[in-house]
Formats: structure tokens, sequence, C-alpha cells
């Protein structure tokens, strides 16, 4: 079967869960909870899934528990949650702005505000989706810091020392901070997409995406993969509208 580039990048947000055993996988948004649910269907059986409100449910929103919000907190303080966010903002440190373009004294955009990101950012794994890669998103300096960076992360000292920013999937690529200086670099491109056209997009210097680098394509689904999303996770094709194929 032949896969559609959100169906590409729904796997490569699953794939920001691998390894993470037995904690709370929050997916906001879209394509981020879709990509939750196909990874507890296949490779993380031991991720906790919720409803939003009060109830643990299977990867087909079968019910299976009860948990209160209240006790996401606890999950939070405790590390114990892998969330994946949006960010209107980005820059090459990982500080994410969801709360204001422009100046934040007389900002041209009010959006969502801080929200959870500060308390998200620094208490356990934070991944980020960005359905349009581009100048606007990827910036050399976000306006305001919603989410914390690497750089604001280690002046915090002892504070910043749960910080974990995992990856970055968007609708070109995936990219990390696996860098000595922990800022952002390219993991892959998704099929079809050129080096250039996410280095052209980008607000700042990728590690990885120098002339002469290789750099991977990201993995196709699987047939079961498809299947899955096509079938069971995603059969009214939400997530199709989110990314072009």
């Amino acid at each position: 079967m032949t896969a559609a580039r959100h169906e590409v990048c729904a796997v490569a947000l699953a794939e920001a869960f691998r390894g993470d055993g037995e904690i709370l996988a929050s997916g906001i948004g879209v394509l981020p909870s879709i990509a939750a649910r196909l990874a507890r269907a296949t490779f993380a059986p031991d991720l906790l899934l919720t409803d939003g409100v009060a109830t643990l449910v299977e990867a087909d929103g079968t019910p299976s528990g009860w948990m209160p919000y209240r006790a996401i907190f606890d999950l939070v303080w405790s590390g114990r949650r892998h969330v994946i966010m949006g960010a209107s903002q980005i820059d090459r440190h990982g500080n994410q702005n969801i709360a204001a373009i422009g100046d934040p004294r007389r900002p041209k955009a009010q959006l969502l505000g801080m929200r959870g990101a500060p308390g998200n950012t620094i208490n356990h794994p934070t991944s980020y989706w960005i359905p349009s890669h581009s100048l606007r998103s990827f910036v050399a300096k976000v306006d305001v810091v919603s989410g914390v960076g690497h750089d604001r992360a280690a002046a915090l000292g002892p504070a910043g020392r749960f910080h974990d920013l995992r990856r970055v999937v968007t609708d070109l690529a995936v990219l990390d901070f696996a860098t000595p200086d922990r800022t952002m670099r390219l993991v892959s491109t998704h099929p079809g997409v050129a080096v250039a056209t996410v280095v052209e997009r980008t607000g700042f210097p990728l590690a990885g995406a120098s002339p002469g680098e290789v750099v991977p394509e990201t993995r196709q689904p699987t047939d079961e993969e498809l299947d899955l999303l096509r079938r069971v996770l995603d059969p009214r094709g939400l997530a199709a509208k989110e990314v072009a194929s």
C-alpha cells in the first residue's frame, strides 16, 4: 500500500513514544492523538491513553479504566508523561511559542497563552508537531517563550534537570536535538522532500543538513500500520486535513 504524507507523519510521531514504557502518552491535536494510539496498538502496548476527561482508553477508544483529570498533574510532576504539543514558533534550541506573535507588550496576534507548556517542558518528555514547516514557524528567536528550550533549561541549573525534548515532526521532516550543543538537527526528510526545501524553510542553521551530508528518508508505514490508520484509528480521514499529501 502507498502511504500519503499525513500517514508518514503519523508514524514519525508514533515513533516518538518508542521505548517510553508505562507512561501517559498525550497527543494534543488530531495527528498526535492518532500517533499515540498507533504506538499503543503496535510497538508500545504499555502506554496509557485517556479520553482527555476521566477515562483511560484502549487504542481503538474503548474505555479501560478510570483516571480523573486531577491525576494528570501527579503524572506531569513525576515525569511519567510524554506530550506532543504544537508550536506557533520554535527556535534552534527548542524554545516554543504558543502565546503571542510580535512584541509581547503590543502583540500582532494573541494565541493560546502559556497553557501547560512551561510545566510540561521542565517536568517530562516533550515532542512537537508542526504541520506547516515554514520560516514563520522555525525562527531565529521566538517572540515569547512558552515551552522551555535547551539553552534556558541549562540556565535553570538543578531546576531544569528533568528537561527532555525528544523530537520535532513537521510536514517535511523529522528533527531532534542530538547534537553536542543540543541544537536542532535534521534526522530525516519525508518521501519526496529535498533537504534543500527543509533548509530554505528554516530560519536558522540546521545540524545534519550541510552539503554532502547524507540525510535518511523517514520510514514508510508498514502495511499493518496503514491498515490500522485507515480502518481503526482514523477511518474518517481527519489527519489528511492537517497535511497536504
